[in-house]
C-alpha cells in the first residue's frame, strides 16, 4: 500500500473519449492527442472508457490501434468493455491483433452483464438471439479461454492448394491473457477476478455487502483485499489491483478552471452521500484541490492504501486544455507527492 516511503509504482489515467457529434473526427482526436501527451509526460497508462450509443468512444479497440502507431511506451487499455456488447471471439481476435501492433501493450478491461437499457437496443444488437444470450460469468471465462490460446475446434491444417486453417483464435499474443482486467464493484465480482486470473480494476462506483457500512473507502479497501486472498488461493499471487478515482489538481489551473472544476465537483458530490438504489450503489468523491491537498487525502483512502497503481479518471465533460492542464499537473506535480517517478517521459510536456 503506498505510504511516504512506499512510492506509488504505475500511474495512469481514465478518458471517455467524449466528442461533439456533429464534428465526431475532431473529439478522436483530441484523445490521441491527448494519449499522446500522456506517453510524454511519462504516463504509465492510458485507458479508455466503452460507451455505446453515447458521444464516448464506441470503439476503443479502434482507437487503441490508432494510438499504438502514434505512441512507442504507454500502456493502453479499456476500463472497461462490457462483454454484454461482444462476441468474444471477435473480440479476441482484435485485442490480439492490436496487441500485437503496440508490442505488447494492450490491457483490455471487461466486465460482463445485461447491456445498459437493453430493451431499447436488443432488436438491433441480438434479433434472432435476444432472450438467450448468456450475459453470465460464463462469457468472459469463454473470452478469457480464447485469448489464451485455446482451441475453438477440432480442425486445422491445410484445405485445398493455399488455404491453412487454425484451431485457435489467430493471432495469437503471448503474454495478452495475463493482462486481462476486470472491473468488480462487489465483493462477489472482486472475489471471482481474483480465482479466475484476472487483474482487477476498481474505480469510484462500487456495491457494498449488505452488512457493511456505507463507508466508500472501507469498503473498496474490503473489496481489494477480497481479491488478493482469492487471487492467492488459486495460485495468482502476482495479480495486480488498480484504483479509478476522479482527481483534479488546480495548481496551474486559471481562475475560470478552477470555477468550472469546483461547479462539476459540486453538481456530482451529492450523490456520494448515501448509497443509491436498490443495491446501495456507492460514488467515491471527486478529489480536488492543489496536488498537496489531493496527495493528503490519497494517503488518507483506505482503497489508495491498498493499490500501488492507479489510472484516474478525467471528468467527462471538460475541454482539451483543460485535459492538458490537469494530465500535466498530475504527471508534474500529484505524481511526485506521491512518490512517483515518471519513466521515459518527458515532465515538461505540453
Amino acid at each position: 500500500m503506498p505510504q511516504p516511503d512506499r512510492p506509488l509504482r504505475k500511474l495512469g489515467f481514465l478518458t471517455i473519449g467524449l466528442f461533439d457529434p456533429l464534428d465526431p473526427a475532431a473529439g478522436h482526436e483530441s484523445t490521441l492527442q491527448i494519449i499522446e501527451l500522456g506517453e510524454r509526460l511519462g504516463f504509465d497508462s492510458a485507458w479508455l472508457r466503452h460507451r455505446h450509443l453515447q458521444f464516448g468512444i464506441s470503439s476503443p479497440v479502434a482507437v487503441m490501434a490508432a494510438a499504438s502507431q502514434r505512441t512507442s511506451r504507454i500502456e493502453l487499455g479499456t476500463a472497461v468493455t462490457p462483454l454484454g456488447w461482444e462476441n468474444p471471439l471477435r473480440l479476441a481476435e482484435d485485442l490480439a491483433t492490436v496487441d500485437l501492433l503496440a508490442g505488447g501493450r494492450i490491457n483490455p478491461g471487461v466486465s460482463v452483464g445485461e447491456p445498459m437499457q437493453y430493451d431499447t437496443v436488443k432488436h438491433e444488437l441480438y434479433p434472432d438471439t435476444a432472450d438467450v444470450e448468456d450475459f453470465s460469468y460464463a462469457r468472459v471465462e469463454r473470452f478469457a479461454r480464447l485469448v489464451a490460446g485455446e482451441p475453438v475446434r477440432e480442425f486445422s491444417g491445410k484445405q485445398g492448394v493455399v488455404e491453412e486453417f487454425s484451431n485457435r483464435v489467430e493471432p495469437f499474443s503471448a503474454g495478452l491473457r495475463d493482462r486481462l482486467w476486470y472491473g468488480a464493484g462487489s465483493t462477489k465480482s472482486a472475489v471471482w477476478a481474483g480465482s479466475h486470473g484476472f487483474n482487477l480494476l476498481s474505480s469510484s462506483v462500487i456495491f457494498p455487502d449488505k452488512d457493511q457500512e456505507p463507508d466508500f473507502a472501507l469498503v473498496q479497501q474490503s473489496q481489494m483485499r477480497a481479491f488478493r486472498e482469492a487471487a492467492a488461493l488459486a495460485g495468482h499471487a502476482g495479480a495486480r489491483v488498480s484504483q479509478g478515482l476522479v482527481v483534479i489538481p488546480t495548481d496551474s489551473a486559471t481562475p475560470a478552471q478552477r470555477e468550472k472544476y469546483q461547479r462539476y465537483v459540486d453538481e456530482r458530490t451529492p450523490r456520494t452521500a448515501a448509497p443509491q438504489g436498490p443495491r446501495g450503489m456507492m460514488f467515491a468523491a471527486d478529489l480536488i484541490g492543489t496536488s498537496e491537498e489531493i496527495a493528503e487525502q490519497l494517503y488518507a483512502h483506505a482503497g489508495f492504501q491498498e493499490v500501488d497503481e492507479v489510472a484516474f479518471a478525467l471528468p467527462f465533460s471538460f475541454d482539451h486544455e483543460d485535459y492538458v492542464q490537469i494530465l500535466t499537473d498530475i504527471a508534474g506535480k500529484l505524481g511526485p507527492a506521491v512518490g512517483w517517478a515518471a519513466t521515459g517521459g518527458d515532465k515538461q510536456a505540453s
